[in-house]
């Protein structure tokens, strides 16, 4: 940081030509006045100069009041002089009082300093106050060579503006100077040095590497609006959109809570009931936040830190480059959380959603776990009761589901991604099937959003069709008929087949037809342990020919099988109806007897009108000839 003391030596009486010095970093400034001040002194919320000459003149600025010489100020102060000159009747007429002035009392000191001839530094961090408070004030050269407003300006071009973090000292200190700052062109001029010094690295180096993030933390520190006013410079100067991303990631994550941490004296937690998901923003200094007596205080702060925040994530989203590779999808989908709990505008998340969607194959089930929030009161956002009465799910599913319809509506034609997002989906899927409050029609769109070519395997997808049937067994046989014909049983592994087949939850008629695809699918694995790998490509393309022309033998065999599933659903209902009807023992008699004779029919024992290739029947010791029931790890 640079510091440079301007001062005017005392001469009584002589008048010369003003001539500048410099030694041991001090302009030495003569002045024409003669010096009748020594010091200044501070009595509670009153300054006094130290002089042998009485005050003539009151200033109060702000809730501090200054007892001053007029002369001083009027000969270097245009806006004080004409005030002078304006009539008044009252014993207090030569009074002033300046309720806006910029930098408030302590830089109206330091002008007074100025003007009585005494020392005062100029630095990086007060420059600004004293350039804007000068030109308040009028202070200009027509009045007196070398005035205030000159030399601040001197100042500014010439030693601020040539370095990076003088530059960045003063921009932050124009942030309570708005609009003095924004009309002197001082916001401008140091956001434009800025911009080109970040811009001239980043082309030196041509990349983001770590070393290349060095004036990431330090544009951080700014106010959203000049940090978004530097971004938008550095942008149009051609730096790519990778390190644009990466400082604007860099920013989103200093000034932004996460949602499950603390950020910033802002806690953010969940509600340690399982469907009684809150999220609770208090604001205050620091990470223990005193507690407010006054209710409506309080209200008042949190609505104005929503505020902040919302307008924070609004501006951000406004300046991310709209190429894929500029943020990854995990920060995406954290901006839209933000902007979900922070109530941002539809727009803005549909933005988010889409963008979300275009590159959704890069992201993780935990990103995609999005609370399902609504507003509340004093910035408590929490999951509760629809006004209908029912249960809200603790996860936005609707969400979910329409960041899948952008990628599908994006990326129809590419398979590979189609694949790693039915992985994806199928891992959130089994993670939200825990939730009892969440619907079988929200859970079946979901799962049948992706096209069939977007899972290579069903045991995903089965796998979270057993976790929610666990977690909702009040639901009956039809719904559970609908969920799970959602899966394909022909795309699950031998493994999820053998544990569908002693699946007790999963409905009768997915039973057999799980039981049928295991035999087929073990059918073919013996066969192909039977191949031997030294064999010719002969014998290997007439081994695929008779493949083939199982497959056809297997296809009719599977349209029997249909007929027989269809007989044994019509016994099974008459056996219903016999049961209800009948109460005695003999009708118990009679069903058991009826009942013995389908467990000895044709189908359960593997034969299907003398076609002895469909056994059913595994080796002895097999899942299939226990009754015990297992889960699926």
């Amino acid at each position: 940081m640079r510091s440079f003391e301007v001062s005017r030596p005392r001469n009584t009486g002589t008048d010369f030509d003003e001539v500048g010095h410099a030694h041991d970093q001090r302009i030495v400034i003569p002045t024409k006045l003669v010096s009748i001040a020594e010091s200044f002194e501070k009595k509670e919320r009153s300054r006094f100069v130290t002089s042998q000459i009485p005050t003539d003149l009151t200033v109060q600025v702000h809730d501090i009041t200054f007892y001053v010489h007029k002369y001083p100020l009027f000969s270097r102060c245009g806006y004080l002089s004409r005030l002078s000159l304006q009539p008044s009747d009252s014993t207090y007429g030569h009074d002033l009082k300046i309720d806006n002035f910029p930098g408030g009392p302590d830089t109206f000191e330091t002008v007074l300093k100025f003007c009585y001839g005494l020392p005062i530094d100029l630095t990086p961090a007060n420059v600004a106050f004293l350039r804007c408070a000068s030109e308040f004030l009028e202070m200009n050269e027509d009045l007196e060579e070398g005035n205030l407003i000159s030399k601040t300006e001197a100042f500014l071009t010439f030693a601020v503006l040539s370095s990076w973090r003088d530059s960045i000292t003063v921009l932050r200190s124009c942030e309570p100077l708005s609009p003095w700052a924004e009309n002197l062109q001082i916001v401008r001029r140091c956001s434009d040095s800025i911009a080109w010094k970040a811009s001239r690295d980043s082309s030196t180096h041509g990349g983001v590497g770590h070393d290349q993030q060095w004036w990431f933390d330090d544009v951080s520190t700014l106010r959203i609006d000049y940090f978004v006013r530097v971004v938008t410079t550095i942008k149009a100067k051609g730096v790519g959109p990778g390190t644009i991303g990466a400082c604007i990631m860099r920013y989103a994550e200093k000034w932004l809570p996460g949602l499950d941490g603390e950020c910033d004296g802002h806690r953010v937690g969940y509600g340690s009931e399982r469907h009684q998901l809150q999220l609770s923003i208090l604001s205050g200094r620091g990470c223990n936040n005193h507690i407010h007596n006054n209710s409506s205080s309080s209200s008042n702060n949190n609505h104005n830190h929503n505020k902040d925040q919302r307008t924070m994530i609004e501006s951000l989203v406004s300046i991310l480059p709209p190429h894929r590779e500029a943020v990854s999808c995990g920060f995406l989908l954290w901006m839209l959380k933000m902007a979900i709990v922070y109530s941002a505008t539809p727009a803005l998340i549909t933005e988010l959603e889409k963008r979300v969607g275009m590159a959704l194959e890069d992201a993780t089930v935990s990103d995609l776990m999005i609370p399902n929030y609504i507003n509340g009161d004093g910035g408590l956002l929490r999951n509760s009761s629809s006004s209908s009465g029912e249960e809200c799910s603790v996860h936005d599913v609707d969400v979910v589901q329409r960041i899948v319809e952008y990628f599908l509506m994006h990326d129809q034609q590419q398979k590979c991604a189609n694949i790693a997002v039915g992985k994806l989906l199928d891992g959130y899927l089994a993670e939200i099937a825990t939730d009892s409050n969440l619907s079988i029609a929200k859970f079946q769109r979901l799962g049948e959003t992706l096209p069939q070519n977007a899972r290579t395997c069903d045991d995903g997808l089965y796998r979270a069709i057993d976790t929610y049937l666990k977690t909702h067994p009040s639901l009956t046989e039809h719904e559970r008929r609908r969920l799970c014909r959602v899966m394909d049983c022909e795309k699950l592994s031998l493994d999820a087949c053998l544990h569908a087949a002693q699946n007790e939850r999963l409905p009768l008629r997915i039973v057999v037809q799980v039981l049928f695809t295991e035999q087929v699918k073990m059918r073919v694995a013996i066969k192909g342990k039977d191949l031997i790998p030294s064999e010719a490509f002969s014998e290997q393309e007439s081994s695929r020919s008779s493949t083939k022309k199982e497959i056809k033998s297997l296809k009719a065999e599977i349209e029997k099988m249909k007929g027989m599933l269809s007989e044994l659903q019509r016994d099974y209902v008459e056996l219903q109806q016999e049961f209800d009807k009948l109460n005695s023992q003999k009708s118990v008699k009679g069903w058991s007897s009826r009942w013995k004779k389908i467990k000895n029919s044709t189908f359960l024992n593997g034969k299907m009108d003398g076609d002895e290739n469909l056994e059913i029947q595994p080796k002895q010791g097999g899942p299939c000839c226990r009754t015990r029931r297992s889960s699926i790890s």
